[in-house]
């Protein structure tokens, strides 16, 4: 490396990191909320086995997982304002983002759902339970630790996806480095560059993914033992009821 790769390279790094850290990730957290709240809707909605709205359920994962996220992005921000509908490429891009991953979204938390036991349902319907209060009570609770990997694999890989919205002009970290590329003629050193940043992001999300798994884990089993010590005394209040 010479000595002017490396000075471009010193430069570039913080200018290439701020629109990182200022738009990538803001893009990616919200992207990934309206995922998550779109992609537990359309997991219910399959699950409840509702005919009308489990076919559009259907339909819109079909979709948008059968097609690519560069058309979603240029359909929302380049082909709406064709029918008056015009959005800023910020918005533009959460929208496109969130409804491409709610789709997924959607799947890992029907499996999530459907990998609970029906006496599960069945147990809650005994003691008066409806089915709204048996979903937000029983079976949620116990789904999303089981959706919650396969989430958080799907917000590292948000991250890296929101690289796309440079083509719909949001300035965030990959455009920055475009653009020096183009004023520097060195797109290899900075295009790796901005791959490392990406590199250091997701790292810290897969860091952040192992010790939040521990501790759902921990809390699960200590709500677990908590349970099964107030059953057991439940039993030993009964059991002497009965023997006196």
């Amino acid at each position: 490396m010479d000595a002017r790769i490396a000075e471009i390279l010193i430069s570039s790094f913080t200018k290439i990191l701020l629109p990182g850290i200022r738009v990538t990730i803001p893009l990616t957290l919200a992207s990934f909320a309206f995922s998550f709240l779109l992609g537990m809707l359309l997991a219910i909605v399959q699950v409840a086995q509702i005919r009308g709205l489990r076919l559009f359920a259907k339909i819109y994962i079909w979709v948008f997982r059968g097609t690519p996220l560069l058309v979603q992005l240029f359909i929302i921000f380049f082909g709406l304002p064709r029918i008056g509908i015009i959005l800023d490429a910020f918005p533009a891009a959460v929208i496109a983002f969130g409804m491409n991953l709610g789709a997924y979204n959607a799947e890992v938390f029907r499996s999530a759902i459907q990998a609970i036991p029906r006496g599960q349902t069945e147990a809650a319907s005994m003691i008066g339970l409806n089915y709204p209060q048996t979903l937000l009570r029983v079976i949620l609770p116990q789904a999303f630790p089981i959706a919650f990997p396969s989430l958080f694999n799907n917000l590292i890989s948000l991250l890296k996806d929101t690289s796309l919205a440079s083509s719909i002009t949001v300035i965030e970290l990959f455009t920055t480095a475009q653009q020096i590329a183009a004023r520097t003629y060195e797109p290899f050193a900075l295009y790796c560059e901005a791959a490392v940043i990406y590199l250091i992001f997701s790292t810290f999300l897969t860091w952040l993914q192992g010790w939040l798994e521990k501790k759902l884990v921990w809390k699960t089993k200590e709500k677990y033992l908590v349970g099964t010590a107030e059953g057991q005394r439940e039993v030993r209040d009964v059991s002497g009821k009965k023997s006196s």
